[in-house]
């Protein structure tokens, strides 16, 4: 079971994140933190004892914008370390996902916090830790398809319904996806190649490992010293070599229709 740390300067949310947490089944521990260097000196005091110490720590629970250090800085602290605990990210600021996802943390919630999305949280960590699972919890994954031609995106505990209609690209960001829409963009954790495969009917194709590209939203290719690039609305987006010929002709057929 999980020996859980969670840190965040506002004390109100802080008891309400460690009430959530011990009422998991998953958790053996959860203590709290109110400041980074709080909780730098429990985490230093946990690395020293070991991973079978009375004050062993498997994963943190850190807010990002705390006074003096930030949950960012403390993640890059610890990630110095040779066996740092496990990262959960847990803010009210959908903005920091991916650099919350190049620090390598296990998960990324979103304040208010919900029971079912701390319990996906935890299930992550556990799984990671090689904890045996407890009963089952509920859960929900930050974004899923709710509809075949919606997706639902999660920001600061409200889901919306974004038609898929009305995306034009899609940017990977390793585990997450950036939807990209004229109002806007949202973050999902959907790797691009399950969407890739999942509006592959949609007129969704691949241009780069980077972007997937909605096939009637390109208002321009272009060819520039060997080098390829697509205008979708504002944004002029790489095609690779590899996917540059196949684009070309998909585009060359749809003109003709």
């Amino acid at each position: 079971m999980l020996r859980v740390l969670a840190v965040d300067d506002e004390k109100p949310a802080l008891e309400e994140l460690l009430f959530l947490l011990r009422a998991d089944p998953r958790v053996h521990s959860a203590e709290g933190a109110t400041d980074a260097t709080e909780a730098l000196r429990r985490i230093n005091r946990a690395l020293d004892a070991g991973p079978h110490g009375d004050d062993a720590i498997d994963v943190v629970f850190l807010d990002i914008h705390m006074a003096g250090l930030t949950g960012l800085d403390v993640a890059r602290l610890l990630a110095g370390f040779a066996k740092p605990p496990l990262i959960v990210f847990v803010t009210a600021h959908e903005g920091f996902a991916v650099q919350a996802f190049d620090l390598e943390a296990v998960d990324y919630v979103l304040k208010p916090v919900r029971r079912e999305r701390l319990a996906e949280a935890v299930r992550r960590a556990s799984d990671l830790t090689g904890h045996a699972p407890a009963p089952a919890a509920p859960s929900a994954p930050i974004a899923v398809d709710s509809a075949p031609d919606q997706i639902a995106v999660e920001l600061g505990g409200i889901t919306r319904f974004i038609p898929v209609d009305a995306i034009a690209y899609v940017e990977a960001h390793g585990d997450y996806a950036r939807l990209h829409t004229d109002e806007g963009s949202h973050l999902v954790r959907i790797p691009l190649s399950t969407l890739e495969e999942r509006w592959a009917a949609r007129g969704f194709v691949r241009i780069h490992r980077r972007h997937l590209v909605a096939l009637g939203r390109i208002d321009e290719l272009r060819l520039d010293a060997g080098a390829t690039t697509v205008r979708v609305g504002g944004a002029e987006l790489a095609v690779s070599r590899r996917h540059a010929r196949e684009l070309r002709d998909l585009l060359m057929r749809q003109a003709r229709r």
